[in-house]
């Protein structure tokens, strides 16, 4: 974390600024978001979370775990619970109830093994997670920051981190993802970290753009 920082500091003034003005990043975990290595419990949290406050996620993936007897479901369980019973007790859409139901089934098939995640590029990871139905960029991209540690994802699509930028370097308006892309080139190969540090910075916490992809 230190040597991230200190590349940042010195890659971008502005950075450095938003390092002077609020200290650097906190590395502490939401108690309601799976840890690191319960890797089909963070997906499972994403699906059912997606274009929801950090409340009402939270809430959904509780009445979610109440409803599997207050776990995290193993995929078998997903694919053996009654979809409407499930989709009427947590409180799911028939999206995400659909979307649930593709993540349990490419587990279950091998089409998606997490398991083996760690041996592929970030770019042949964000591909197997997308192929499930309800799955997008941006979880992909939050799975690769929170539960593969990767370090240099920048999480183009999120609201909390385009904010964060337009207010810190004085833009006109919300940065699109090309122009967020090319302005973040400095902060190679630590753009995890300068996400992070953007998040504090701001207040924010990561959240999905509006008319973004599912999940």
């Amino acid at each position: 974390m230190a040597d991230a920082i200190a590349y940042l500091r010195g890659a971008d003034p502005v950075l450095a600024r938003l390092l002077d003005e609020q200290g650097p990043p906190e590395l502490t975990r939401d108690a309601s978001i799976p840890a690191p290595g319960d890797r089909y419990a963070a997906l499972v949290r994403a699906i059912a979370g997606q274009q929801l406050s950090v409340l009402a996620a939270r809430s959904i993936y509780r009445r979610l775990l109440e409803y599997f007897g207050g776990h995290p479901p193993s995929p078998e369980e997903v694919l053996a619970a009654d979809p409407d019973e499930m989709r009427v007790a947590a409180g799911l859409s028939h999206a995400k109830t659909r979307s649930l139901r593709s993540l349990a089934e490419h587990v279950v098939s091998g089409e998606l093994e997490l398991d083996s995640l760690d041996a592929l590029d970030d770019d042949e990871v964000m591909a197997d997670l997308v192929a499930v139905k309800g799955i997008g960029a941006w979880s992909a991209h939050m799975f690769l920051m929170f539960q593969l540690g990767r370090p240099d994802v920048l999480a183009v699509g999120d609201l909390g981190i385009r904010r964060a930028v337009e207010r810190a370097y004085g833009l006109d308006a919300l940065p699109m993802p090309a122009e967020l892309t090319a302005l973040a080139e400095p902060w190679r190969p630590h753009r995890t970290m300068a996400c992070r540090i953007l998040w504090h910075w701001s207040g924010n916490t990561p959240v999905q753009r509006p008319g973004a992809a599912p999940a």
